[in-house]
């Protein structure tokens, strides 16, 4: 079984290569928003990817109080929608309630789900009946066979286009692990996979009040799942991630981005020959 390509705003979906969804974790602000997308942008175009842009209006799951969240979903959806339609490109971010989806489906391109609420019936209902396409983050606890219910309330809800991401699998305490296999057995579902390979190498709470994690593997990662073959790959990125509001230890540096795409799109083709 496999899924007809599909189109998310002007990026190919099915494809012969594989896209790419790039951006900061969180809207930390709207001169810092701006300042990415068009860096981001910038670096697209000399490298010539198909690409999404992604940043997050409210970190809704962080591990601390205190921790930042973001401008909230009216203000940043309509940053967002003002940065997708000056650049030309899709843009995404999380929705965390059927409330949430209706407000940034007027703004935004791919709704995201995240992992923790993927299996949140409502939500899914909400996000498939937008008409807008969207993509569910493979919960932490998640076997990747158990993806094709996922696939199937969507289905069900009447959404056609739509993603999975694997994102690591918990494992023990405080820790993360990915497992190659699931793109494989993920794809074998005839489901359209995408790997976000700065998320899989989070550490949950790993620094008591945040979430830590090993960032220098995050592009070694991103290297095997384009091998694997996967449709797209999902990278935080941040112009200093030492001093990001989320995820910081994440975050592939901005000054590092440009090189890392180049090294995935040359593996793509000698893997695949596309």
């Amino acid at each position: 079984m496999s899924f007809e390509p599909f189109q998310i705003g002007s990026v190919p979906v099915g494809g012969p290569v594989p896209f790419f969804i790039l951006g900061p974790c969180a809207l930390e602000s709207e001169s810092f928003a701006w300042e990415m997308a068009r860096s981001i942008n910038e670096i697209a175009k000399k490298t010539g990817i198909h690409y999404l842009f992604k940043a997050s209006y409210d970190k809704a799951n962080r591990t601390s109080v205190s921790s930042f969240r973001g401008p909230g979903v009216a203000e940043g959806c309509r940053i967002l929608g003002e940065i997708g339609k000056e650049l030309g490109v899709p843009v995404t971010t999380d929705v965390h309630s059927p409330q949430d989806a209706e407000i940034a489906a007027e703004h935004v391109d791919l709704l995201q789900i995240p992992a923790f609420l993927c299996r949140q019936t409502d939500l899914l209902e909400a996000a498939a009946k937008t008409g807008r396409a969207v993509n569910v983050k493979k919960g932490q606890f998640l076997a990747p066979w158990d993806t094709v219910n996922i696939a199937d309330k969507l289905r069900a809800f009447g959404c056609r286009d739509f993603l999975l991401t694997e994102r690591g699998t918990t494992f023990g305490y405080n820790n993360l692990v990915a497992d190659m296999r699931s793109l494989y057995w993920m794809r074998k579902e005839g489901l359209p996979v995408i790997f976000d390979a700065t998320h899989s190498v989070q550490r949950p709470g790993g620094l008591g009040g945040t979430t830590g994690g090993d960032g220098e593997l995050a592009p070694v990662l991103a290297r095997a799942a384009i091998a694997t073959g996967v449709d797209g790959i999902f990278l935080e990125t941040h112009s200093d991630p030492a001093n990001a509001f989320s995820d910081g230890p994440n975050q592939i540096p901005l000054e590092f981005l440009e090189d890392l795409l180049v090294r995935l799109v040359a593996i793509h083709h000698a893997a695949h020959g596309a």
